[in-house]
C-alpha cells in the first residue's frame, strides 16, 4: 500500500493548495484545471465494484460485489456503481465509458500525466463490459443488483446483502439501446488502446462488432424487456434508434469498415438524422452522433455527412445567446439548465460537445451557421468555459460543485459509501437499516468522494447541501465522464 500512502500525502497537499485559493477568486489558471482534471478521474476509483487493485488511491473503499453473477454461473465482478447506490446499471455505465473514451480521443494529448489514470478508468469498465458481452452467446448482461431492494437500504458496498440479481437481454427479450451503447463504448475504447495495447484494442473492437450485430438483429427496447428492473431508474425514454445510429457511428470511426458507413447512409433517416434534438445524455445520443459524424464532412467534405453538420449547427446555435436559433435556458448566474434532477449531467455533456465541435471547426476553418449569422469556434470555447468555471466555483454561491476542489464544496453528498463510516474505520458490519442514521445525519460525509460532481443547483442558482436532496447532492459517473475532456482542454490553455 506504499503507492496509496504516497498518494494520500499528495492528496492532502492538493487540499491545502485548493483551500488556500482566495475565497472569492474566480480566475482559474491552467494548473487549477489540471488539478481538477486529476481528481475528476480519481472519482471513478470511489465508484469501483470488485476486487480493488494495490494502487487504489481512494483507500477508504474496500472490495465489494466479489460474487456478482456467480448464482447465474457467470463472472460479473467489476465495473462501476452508477451513482450513490450499489447497483451496476449497464446503460449509464456504457455511456460513461463511451464519454470517457471520447474525452481521451479528443483531448488525451492535453492530459499529460493523467492519461494513464484516464485509461485505467476506461479499462475498469471495459473489462467488465467485455465479460458482460461475451460470457453467453446471443446474450448481454446489463445489470447486477435489484434497484428496488437496494434503494430500501443505506449500506456501504462492502457490506451489501441486498439481492444481486442479474438482468440480461437476449434474442427473445431484446435490448437494442443498451446493447448498441455497449458496442459504442467498446468501439470508442478500442481507439483509446490502439497504440498502447493493440491486442486489447482488437479484442474490444471484435466484441463491439458482435454486440452491435446482436443489437441490430434483435430489435427492441430493454425497458420493455426488463420493466421495473430498469424503470424508472434508467428507462430508455428516447427508444433504441438513437443508440443504433450512435453505435454504428463509433464502429465506423473505430473499424474503418465500409459496412458501417453503408449502415449509416441506409438507416440514418429512420434513426434520427433528420431530427433536431437538444439533449445529450445517457438516454438520448442524437446530438452526440451528429457532432461525431460532422467531422467527416468538415475534414473530407463527404457529402453524405453534410446533413449532420447542418443539424450540429442547429444544436450548437440553440445554446448560444444572441443567435436566431437560441432556445436554451440559463440560470441568473449563467448555468445551462435542463432539468430539476441531476442538472449538471446536461451541463457537462453539453460543454463537452461545445468543445469537441469547436475543435472540429477550428481544425478545418469552419463556423457554425445560425440563420443569417455565424458563430466561431472561439465563441463555443468561451461558452464552454463559463460552464466549467461555474461548476468549479465561479457562481453566485461561490461554491465548487466538485467535491474536494476549492475551499467550499458539498459536504453532505448523497452516496452510501461516502456517508457511512468506512470498513477500515468501522470494521463491523453496518446493516441495511442501521445505515439510515448516516443518511439523516447532519454531519459531513466521513469519507471524501474526491472529484465527484454532484447534481447541482436549481434554476435560481440555489443549492441544498443536503444528503436527502438526491436531485442536487447525488454524484454520477456520467456527470464526470465528459467533464474529464473539458478539463483536459482548459488545462492545456494558457
Amino acid at each position: 500500500m506504499a503507492i496509496a500512502t504516497a498518494f494520500s500525502l499528495k492528496l492532502q497537499f492538493l487540499f491545502i493548495i485548493f483551500c488556500c485559493r482566495s475565497y472569492f477568486s474566480t480566475a482559474f489558471t491552467s494548473q487549477d484545471y489540471a488539478d481538477a482534471l486529476e481528481i475528476s478521474i480519481l472519482f471513478f476509483e470511489g465508484q469501483r465494484s470488485g476486487k480493488l487493485p494495490v494502487n487504489q488511491r481512494l483507500t477508504w473503499r474496500g472490495d465489494s460485489g466479489l460474487s456478482d453473477g456467480s448464482a447465474y454461473h457467470v463472472n460479473l465482478v467489476g465495473g462501476y456503481y452508477d451513482a450513490g447506490d450499489n447497483v451496476k446499471f449497464g446503460l449509464p455505465m456504457a455511456f460513461t465509458t463511451t464519454l470517457l473514451a471520447w474525452s481521451v480521443i479528443e483531448f488525451g494529448s492535453s492530459m499529460q500525466n493523467q492519461i494513464t489514470n484516464a485509461e485505467a478508468a476506461i479499462r475498469w469498465s471495459t473489462d467488465y463490459l467485455l465479460k458482460a458481452a461475451t460470457a453467453t452467446p446471443d446474450t448481454l448482461y446489463v445489470q447486477v443488483g435489484d434497484p428496488n431492494m437496494d434503494h430500501r437500504c443505506w449500506e456501504r458496498p462492502e457490506d451489501m446483502d441486498t439481492p444481486r440479481n442479474v438482468y440480461k437481454v437476449t434474442t427473445q427479450n431484446p435490448g437494442s439501446d443498451v446493447a448498441a451503447e455497449t458496442a459504442a463504448a467498446l468501439a470508442a475504447a478500442s481507439i483509446v488502446f490502439k497504440e498502447s495495447d493493440p491486442s486489447y484494442s482488437t479484442e474490444l473492437l471484435h466484441a463491439a462488432m458482435k454486440v452491435f450485430n446482436f443489437a441490430d438483429r434483435y430489435r427492441g427496447s430493454y425497458s420493455d424487456s426488463l420493466n421495473s428492473a430498469v424503470c424508472p431508474f434508467y428507462c430508455s425514454y428516447s427508444g433504441y434508434q438513437d443508440e443504433l445510429l450512435w453505435g454504428a457511428s463509433w464502429l465506423h470511426k473505430a473499424s474503418l469498415n465500409g459496412t458501417y458507413l453503408a449502415y449509416i447512409q441506409s438507416n440514418g433517416h429512420t434513426m434520427g438524422s433528420d431530427d433536431d434534438d437538444y439533449s445529450f445524455s445517457w438516454d438520448d445520443k442524437r446530438p452526440g452522433t451528429k457532432i461525431l459524424l460532422s467531422k467527416e464532412f468538415l475534414e473530407k467534405t463527404t457529402e453524405e455527412f453534410q446533413l449532420y453538420k447542418s443539424h450540429s449547427d442547429n444544436y450548437i446555435c440553440s445554446l448560444i445567446p444572441g443567435t436566431s436559433s437560441f432556445q436554451a435556458q440559463y440560470t441568473p448566474g449563467g448555468l445551462f439548465y435542463k432539468a430539476t434532477e441531476s442538472n449538471l449531467q446536461y451541463v457537462t455533456s453539453t460543454t463537452f460537445l461545445l468543445l469537441t465541435y469547436a475543435k472540429y471547426l477550428g481544425s478545418n476553418g469552419g463556423v457554425a451557421k445560425c440563420g443569417g449569422s455565424t458563430v466561431t469556434a472561439e465563441s463555443l470555447i468561451a461558452q464552454a468555459k463559463k460552464q466549467v468555471d461555474y461548476i468549479l466555483g465561479d457562481n453566485p454561491a461561490k461554491m465548487s460543485y466538485m467535491v474536494g476542489f476549492g475551499n467550499k464544496y458539498p459536504q453532505h453528498v448523497h452516496h452510501r459509501g461516502s456517508s457511512v463510516p468506512s470498513i477500515h474505520a468501522h470494521p463491523n458490519r453496518i446493516s441495511c437499516n442501521d445505515g439510515f442514521q448516516y443518511l439523516y445525519s447532519s454531519s459531513p460525509n466521513p469519507n471524501v468522494l474526491v472529484g465527484a460532481i454532484v447534481g447541482g443547483p436549481d434554476n435560481r442558482d440555489h443549492f441544498a447541501d443536503d444528503r436527502n436532496s438526491y436531485q442536487q447532492s447525488e454524484p454520477a459517473t456520467y456527470i464526470n465522464a465528459p467533464f474529464v475532456g473539458a478539463l483536459a482542454f482548459f488545462s492545456a490553455k494558457n
